[in-house]
């Protein structure tokens, strides 16, 4: 039987592109980098066949959707942040065979689902494509991205996505890691200011809700959360309304998951929006 080996919500901020350029903004992003390191280490020691990352950064409007396509390689530069993130080369597999099982899985329990493997025009957006990066996966984990920005769908439909997800991958016998890629808050500054805000936050109010939130996570206060995410989403902006979230947690088994958070990276702002990694022990 397949299982869920690792679990994490995970940072994919393009200035960590940056960090790695010369210049005076090398190094800005070493902690983030460090924490997405760590991650695809352990996802090499436990042995992990496929990465699924859900992407806020590829937004749908009908259905849900998935890119398994055998070939994921290219060169990518960021239509929001031309000029933070370009011309970043990248070379990934895909895995159509899970992403097809996690398709059939969630249409089956109620959200209707397409698996995209045969499009070779799709492309992969970066918050599947940064993560990747710094984790130092190449070809030898296969990669299923699953779109993580909803346009008018509820979170309860996430949740039976991540259900969903766990369900596939049991039945599939494969060891996976899942990745929520995601800011927490995400008001990201007026044109006007924005680019006095690389390290700062948009609102003191976000980063204290993002700070009470992690401090819920790291003390198994799930259930809690759960119950204020909705309303956090909304009035934090969170990134894709958060759907990466209410994915991740359906998977790990919504209200009856009891784990704790593990930072990897500590919390920091980026161009006004809440960051971090955080690293979420699997038990079902």
């Amino acid at each position: 039987m397949g299982e869920v080996v690792l679990a994490a919500k995970v940072t994919h901020v393009p200035s960590m592109f940056i960090s790695e350029q010369e210049g005076p903004l090398n190094g800005i992003r070493k902690e983030a980098i460090e924490g997405l390191r760590q991650i695809g280490d352990l996802c090499r020691e436990r042995g992990v066949d496929t990465i699924v990352v859900a992407d806020t950064h590829w937004l749908v409007n009908a259905g849900y959707h998935i890119n398994a396509k055998p070939d994921m390689s290219g060169l990518f530069t960021s239509t929001e942040f031309p000029h933070f993130l370009n011309n970043m080369e990248y070379n990934h597999v895909g895995d159509p065979e899970l992403g097809q099982l996690i398709a059939d899985t969630a249409t089956e329990n109620g959200v209707t689902t397409l698996c995209h493997h045969e499009v070779d025009t799709l492309e992969v957006q970066y918050g599947t494509l940064v993560p990747l990066r710094y984790m130092g996966i190449g070809t030898d984990i296969k990669i299923v991205s699953v779109a993580g920005w909803m346009y008018d769908a509820e979170l309860e439909e996430s949740k039976i996505v991540g259900e969903s997800i766990l369900e596939a991958v049991k039945k599939s016998g494969k060891k996976v890691a899942f990745l929520a890629s995601g800011s927490l808050s995400h008001r990201i500054p007026p044109n006007k200011d924005v680019s006095d805000y690389l390290f700062k936050i948009s609102r003191p109010l976000n980063q204290e809700t993002d700070l009470m939130v992690l401090d819920m996570w790291k003390k198994g206060r799930i259930k809690d959360f759960l119950e204020i995410m909705p309303k956090y989403a909304e009035d934090c902006s969170g990134e894709g309304g958060m759907h990466d979230t209410a994915m991740l947690f359906g998977l790990l088994g919504w209200d009856k998951y009891e784990g704790q958070g593990e930072m990897m990276t500590e919390y920091f702002p980026s161009s006004g929006t809440g960051q971090c990694n955080v690293l979420f022990p699997v038990t079902s």
